[in-house]
């Protein structure tokens, strides 16, 4: 299971109590963490990235109109909840496989090779010959250094 990346989250989920909380601080760290955990295009970054306080001029207004400072910050709220929902994610379907990166290859190597190297190549990856990374690299140095230069370029740039 996820147990270090729940333990991780939960000390975000502490940490929005301390008395010197720092949102942006928060936010910065938070982001590192889920980044780490379900990759750059994950839903749950943007959340907390638009995590903001409102100092428009009516929302002062109305605060200070109902006297409802003494209730519980709802940014440290919905942050709170977003963090929970991951953590029973988590604890519920485990840690996601991250597999953009190879799909991302596979595509850029299926435009620059053959269909019968690529199905070596996939065949080669899920064997256990001894001899495959040997015959990996022969096949892939049939590129040639300019080709395999462009698709590491891609690869890095995306």
């Amino acid at each position: 299971m996820a147990e270090k990346e729940i333990a991780l989250l939960q000390e975000q989920i502490a940490r929005l109590g301390d008395r010197k909380f720092d949102l942006e601080a928060w936010k910065n760290s938070t982001l590192i963490y889920l980044e780490r955990i379900f990759g750059k295009e994950s839903s749950k970054l943007k959340m907390i990235r638009e995590l903001a306080y409102d100092y428009s001029s009516w929302n002062l207004r109305d605060t200070a109109a109902t006297g409802k400072t003494g209730a519980k910050d709802p940014v440290l709220l919905q942050a709170e909840e977003i963090l929970t929902a991951t953590i029973t994610e988590l604890k519920t379907l485990g840690l996601p496989e991250l597999k953009q990166g190879k799909n991302e290859l596979w595509e850029l190597l299926s435009e620059d090779l053959t269909g019968k190297k690529l199905h070596e190549l996939e065949n080669l990856m899920k064997s256990l010959d001894p001899e495959r990374e040997s015959k990996m690299q022969s096949i892939l140095e049939e590129l040639g250094k300019e080709r395999l230069a462009n698709i590491i370029t891609k690869l890095l740039t995306t």
